[in-house]
């Protein structure tokens, strides 16, 4: 078995890419170089974006590092602030919604396998890049990795 790689990121260190479903991830530790023990992400995200109810076949935790978020976790809505934190262990249904004018979240998948990295890089596209939400690129990143199930669409009411 690999041995994991020592990783030192300074504040604006890591691999940016827009995520097709809105977002941009600044990549902080990859499965790779924690051979696969985690995946860590900071994600940067727009008021409003909503994302479809999912789950992954890893644990995926979430904190708040900026803004605010309504989780949907099991069928119950949790207003989330900043120094939130929440797990949703594997295969939990899931699915969140910025309701600040932006947040800034940190993800942590555990373990880190290939399959969840391979879900989201081939979601998103280096920064440079176009920035339109577009969920069939999500969805087909979904189906063809096994990094995440989509299981319906977002359980927010519209806003109104």
């Amino acid at each position: 078995m690999r041995e994991p790689e020592a990783v030192v990121r300074k504040q604006d260190d890591g691999e940016l890419r827009w995520f097709a479903g809105g977002g941009v991830h600044r990549w902080l530790a990859t499965s790779d170089e924690t051979a696969g023990s985690f995946l860590l992400f900071e994600d940067s995200i727009e008021g409003g974006k909503a994302t479809p109810l999912h789950s992954h076949p890893t644990a995926e935790s979430l904190y708040v590092l900026e803004g605010s978020i309504v989780l949907h976790m099991d069928g119950v809505d949790h207003p989330l602030g900043v120094g939130s934190f929440a797990t949703a262990p594997a295969g939990v249904p899931h699915a969140f919604m910025v309701t600040s004018d932006s947040a800034r979240l940190l993800f942590l998948h555990t373990p880190g396998p290939a399959e969840c990295e391979a879900f989201y890089r081939q979601a998103s596209t280096p920064l440079a890049s176009t920035r339109d939400v577009d969920f069939s690129v999500v969805r087909a990143a979904a189906e063809q990795t096994g990094g995440m199930t989509l299981i319906g669409p977002p359980p927010f009411a519209a806003p109104s």
